[in-house]
Order: structure tokens, then sequence, then C-alpha cells
């Protein structure tokens, strides 16, 4: 449970609201996850000069402000690279540290955090109730996959931020989901997606998805697009609930560690031709266990719990 300390504005926002609409400092703290105690000093006004709790933060604004000149003199240094720099510079941290000030912003993290809380206290048979979703990109090559850039949104054509290449390896992006009964089938994306591709990719890949690992049951949908009104009619008109998503964080997403174990497995298959890739792919996916699927939708509390202690930031998992 957290104290007064530690609640958002957006927790005191809502814990004002529900003030004004006749709930009790009970019903309160069990709606947005804190403790009583911290409902009843926030109304009070005692919370206010009370000292913070948690963890201090390990850095000061001042090196965060270093990190991100070390970042923009080459955006493809590796994670160890801009660690030593830094620690050069006299900030002593960690790689995860470092990870997480480089990628989100101050209004994703507290958008994460503010969902992460609303979340706080689902249980594994809640988060069994959702099919999750994702697209990733499988490459030919898979020795190097080339340099990790570190650029933010808007970045993507600055000159810091690209590298010439001497060829394209050839690749495909694959759209599938999982949920804690195993895993539905995959589909291969060919161009770009929009309203009405990713319709069908729902009415005959995800549908099929649902039935396979659900049946009649209640499920919610999972995904981290953004949705065009026809597809949000399109929800409606199926009568399938969508989960709301925060957006930036594959960390909280339990199929990104499938893709990971398919990703694995193909360096070991070394294929030569899409076709060989797509079959290795189909052959990696059908053999993910439900067993392997339950861990993982297992862990989505402790992901929560690693979201909230971090602040919104980045996580590994």
């Amino acid at each position: 449970m957290g104290k007064t300390a530690d609640l958002t504005a957006v927790q005191k926002a809502i814990i004002d609201t529900l003030k004004r609409e006749g709930k009790t400092q009970k019903e309160i703290s069990e709606r947005i996850g804190c403790s009583q105690s911290a409902v009843s000093r926030h109304l009070s006004g005692k919370s206010v000069g009370r000292k913070k709790c948690g963890k201090k933060r390990c850095t000061t604004r001042r090196g965060d402000r270093t990190l991100r000149k070390i970042v923009e003199k080459d955006r493809f240094q590796t994670l160890g690279d801009l660690r030593k720099q830094w620690t050069e510079s006299g900030v002593e941290t960690s790689r995860a540290t470092v990870h997480r000030r480089v990628l989100l912003n101050q209004k994703q993290r507290q958008k994460r955090l503010t969902w992460a809380t609303e979340k706080q206290h689902w249980t594994v048979a809640q988060w069994s109730k959702v099919l999750f979703s994702d697209e990733s990109k499988f490459c030919m090559s898979f020795g190097n996959q080339g340099a990790r850039v570190w650029r933010k949104t808007g970045e993507k054509e600055m000159p810091k931020c690209l590298k010439s290449s001497v060829k394209y390896p050839q690749s495909v992006m694959v759209w599938g989901a999982m949920s804690a009964a195993g895993v539905g089938p995959l589909f291969f994306i060919k161009g770009r997606v929009n309203a009405a591709s990713y319709q069908e990719i729902l009415e005959h890949f995800m549908l099929p998805s649902a039935e396979k690992l659900y049946g009649d049951e209640d499920f919610v949908f999972q995904h981290d697009l953004a949705p065009a009104k026809t597809t949000g009619k399109w929800f409606t008109d199926h009568g399938i609930t969508v989960l709301n998503w925060p957006a930036n964080s594959p960390d909280l997403n339990p199929i990104e560690n499938l893709w990971d174990i398919v990703k694995r497995k193909l360096r070991d298959a070394r294929p030569n031709t899409l076709d060989e890739l797509k079959a290795a792919i189909e052959a990696s996916w059908a053999s993910i266990t439900p067993q392997q699927c339950h861990r993982l939708i297992a862990s989505m509390p402790r992901r929560i719990e690693a979201v909230i202690s971090a602040k919104g930031f980045p996580t590994k998992y």
C-alpha cells in the first residue's frame, strides 16, 4: 500500500472526485490501490510538507542532462559505452538506470505509472482473461542486427540518427496473439497496415485466436495501436472489450518474451530464404507450450509492481 508521499497528482485528483461522490475512505483506497491512512492524510491536508518516502533518486537533473549530451554526440553507441562515459563524467550508476533515463519522457512515464497503479490489484486470474497481441520483425540476418540508435519520437530523420548500410536484409513482419492458455495463429503482414487491413487481421486471425484459447468464455483484447474510428466501431460491433494500454510499454507485454524465444531458435535454424524463414518462425511459434504462456501471464503482477517501483520508467522483463 502506498503512503501519502507516494500519491501521484492523478491519484489525488481521483480521491477528491470520489470523495465528492460520497465514497468512503475505505472505498476510495480500494479503488486507487493505496492505504486508507494515505487517503485520510490527503483529505485532511496533513500530507503537506511530509517527508518523501521510497527509494532516493540515484541521479540528478544535471546528471541526466549530461547523459543526453553524451547520447547526442553519437546515437549509435552501445548501452555499455553510454554508461562508461556517464561514469567518467562523475555519475556512478547501473546499465538499467542508463536505459531508463534515455528513453521515456516525463509524460510517457506518468501515463505508464497511472496505468500500472490502476491495475495494481489485478489477479493472475484477471490477466488470464486478456488476449495479448503484438507485431514483430524477423530478419534473414541474425548474427548482426545492426547498430542500435538512441532517439526520441520525431528524431527518426535527423542526420545524427542515420547510418549508411551496404544492403538491407530480407525480413518479414509477423502478427501474433497469446494468452495464459497458449498461442494463436500467426499472420505474415504484407505492406503497410491501415485500418481496413488491420480489421482483416482482427477478423481472420484475432477472432480465431480467441476461439481457440477461450471458446465461448469472455475475454479482453490487448493491442498497442491507436485504433481509427472504424476500428473502434469494429470492436463495438463484435462486442469485444479492449484493454486500455500505455504506449511505449513492451516491458509490460508478455508476448515480447515469446518473440525473443522464437528469435533465439531462429539463430540455430539459419534459414536461407524467406520461405525457410517463415517456416522456421511458424515451427518455433508452434513449439511454445501453454505452460510457458501461463508462466508469463503469472508474471504480470510483478511487471506492474516493477513499473510502480520504477516510477514509470522502463523495466527489464
